[in-house]
């Protein structure tokens, strides 16, 4: 029987769900909801190089697409996270185009890249059964690229440029904040920031993702022309549902 990897986000686009809390059956649960993707992030969560693979086990029978956010733009580490099997990788902070093109190098193996061959030994070949690995795995592979300060939305047309970036993420929060903003991510001057870097990307021709929380800020971004975004999360949705069934209670 063919080897069946998961599906890559570009086939995916949509609505997405985060996962935070390392939980597989959160993942699982948020899985089977209908979402087209699914963020795993190994940045702002408790999440090692073990609960990501059990994570992506977790998903692997469903038809979203996992994507995972490594941590930081380092080579070594996203060498490991692409053997761990994951396809669609969120690269954070990438605040100018030699930053991306880091990104995109450690993706590849050499002529193209940067990537140490290591597949004869990982999930991402699943151990040598998937055929071709080696000469095919580009074509399994999505690099998503996060914009998320003011540098990077200065330089988004160029990083959006760059050749193997698939797709731009930004993340308002922390662009908020570069900009003087913490905590107002629906700022005017914010806002007109995002949608800069969503016609950045639009104009290079790849796929534009912004995280967007709030329902009605979610239906702006996409009324603008997002291609995917990033509506909750497990720990959100936990938090906000349990608030509100206790206050239903304490108050009768």
């Amino acid at each position: 029987m063919p080897i069946q990897l998961s599906p890559l986000l570009r086939d995916k686009l949509g609505t997405g769900l985060w996962v935070c809390s390392g939980s597989p059956a959160a993942a699982e649960i948020l899985a089977g909801s209908g979402a087209d993707w699914l963020l795993i992030d190994g940045e702002h969560s408790p999440i090692g190089l073990e609960t990501i693979t059990s994570l992506l086990r977790a998903v692997q029978g469903y038809e979203v697409a996992p994507v995972v956010r490594v941590p930081v733009n380092d080579t070594a580490l996203i060498k490991q996270y692409l053997d761990l099997g994951v396809q669609n990788l969120m690269v954070p902070m990438v605040h100018t185009v030699a930053d991306a093109e880091a990104a995109v190098a450690a993706m590849h193996y050499p002529p193209r890249g940067v990537r140490g061959v290591g597949s004869a030994l990982a999930r991402s070949s699943r151990w040598n059964r998937v055929p071709g690995y080696l000469a095919d795995a580009s074509t399994t592979l999505n690099c998503i690229v996060q914009i998320e300060s003011r540098q990077a939305v200065d330089n988004a047309a160029g990083i959006a440029a760059v050749d193997g970036v698939d797709a731009i993420f930004i993340g308002p929060s922390d662009l908020a904040a570069t900009m003087g903003y913490l905590g107002q991510q629906s700022h005017p001057e914010v806002l007109d920031a995002v949608h800069s870097a969503i016609d950045a990307a639009r104009a290079a021709g790849k796929f534009v993702g912004v995280n967007a929380f709030d329902e009605t800020q979610a239906r702006a971004y996409l009324d603008a022309g997002v291609d995917f975004i990033a509506v909750g999360a497990d720990v959100q949705l936990l938090a906000k549902s349990s608030d509100a069934l206790v206050e239903r209670f304490n108050n009768d």
